[in-house]
């Protein structure tokens, strides 16, 4: 479903989902609103409340009575990130809409430039990190990691470091709101939609209060998905993977006879059989699970519930 463009309709829409933000809304807001401000057109902010378990949609609605601009979707429970943010996007009737965290990690102060960018003809302005150094180690290491992996299974090629922090035409947000997927990673569909693209680089600011809601177990459910989404390489790989055991049981089979033939009868040890059997049965459970996987987003797409559900709406026209 797309929006349709009224006549008064804001330049700019702000998309932020939130789950459990109630302390960084405050400041969130202080730093946003005189940016949107000095915009020379009219721009409204979309708050989707993700489920949380703080006063953060309480805040939201205290911030409706002082921000005429705001408006604030309220989730029937939590659906994650990205179901929050196509529920904004559904909402948002901008000619440009920008996503970004709640958190203050999307720097306010980076969105003229992205405006800038924008107006040379592009139709999506991503931010991309300039580092990583707030980041753990290992986490830089395994991030590294997963983008050399993405690039190598796939023909779609997502930028390093670039996050949910985008500025994209109304062309492009229909684009991406247009795509039926229930099991959604962004970081490839904002790739995969195509037009003309940029990067910005920017300089990520320190959470202003609590912690990431993105754990490394997390992390590496959410880096999977990707891959399962965009990759058919973790099924292929098992073609190779059984024609190269099936070659070497051909060649050990030959060094049998060969050894057989000259030695006399051969013996087979215990050892070398158990191993090869528990060898070869791990291979199966590993490739069955993976196409386990791939049969579960099968099942997901197929049963077409939706991706939200909106429980409340505050600040919309009646």
């Amino acid at each position: 479903m797309t929006v349709e463009m009224a006549a008064g309709a804001p330049g700019l829409s702000v998309v932020i989902p939130v789950y459990n933000e109630a302390l960084n809304l405050p400041a969130l807001f202080d730093a946003l609103g005189p940016v949107l401000q000095g915009c020379t057109h009219a721009c409204e902010i979309i708050c989707v409340d993700d489920g949380s378990r703080d006063d953060s949609y309480e805040v939201l609605r205290r911030l409706c009575t002082l921000q005429p601009d705001l408006r604030v979707v309220k989730l029937s429970r939590n659906f994650g990130k990205e179901a929050a943010l196509m529920a904004g996007l559904a909402e948002a009737r901008g000619r440009q809409v920008l996503f970004m965290d709640a958190d203050l990690q999307h720097p306010p102060a980076v969105i003229p430039d992205m405006l800038a960018a924008a107006q040379k003809g592009f139709d999506v302005v991503y931010g991309v990190r300039r580092d990583r150094r707030t980041d753990p180690l290992l986490r830089r290491f395994f991030s590294n990691r997963f983008y050399a992996l993405f690039r190598s299974a796939s023909s779609v090629k997502i930028p390093p470091d670039a996050g949910d922090f985008r500025l994209m035409s109304r062309r492009a947000a229909e684009a991406l709101q247009a795509l039926p997927e229930q099991t959604r990673f962004l970081k490839g569909l904002y790739t995969w939609i195509g037009f003309a693209q940029t990067a910005l680089d920017y300089d990520v600011a320190p959470r202003f209060a609590g912690h990431s809601k993105w754990p490394v177990r997390k992390l590496f459910g959410y880096a999977w998905s990707g891959l399962v989404s965009f990759s058919e390489a973790p099924l292929r790989i098992w073609s190779g993977i059984g024609a190269v055991i099936a070659g070497g049981a051909l060649l050990y089979a030959a060094w049998i006879v060969i050894i057989t033939l000259i030695f006399g009868r051969d013996v087979p040890g215990y050892a070398t059989l158990a191993s090869s059997i528990f060898f070869l049965g791990g291979l199966q459970l590993l490739s069955i699970g993976i196409l386990g996987e791939y049969l579960a987003r099968i099942y997901t797409e197929d049963k077409r519930r939706p991706i939200y559900i909106v429980e409340e709406r505050h600040g919309f026209d009646a």
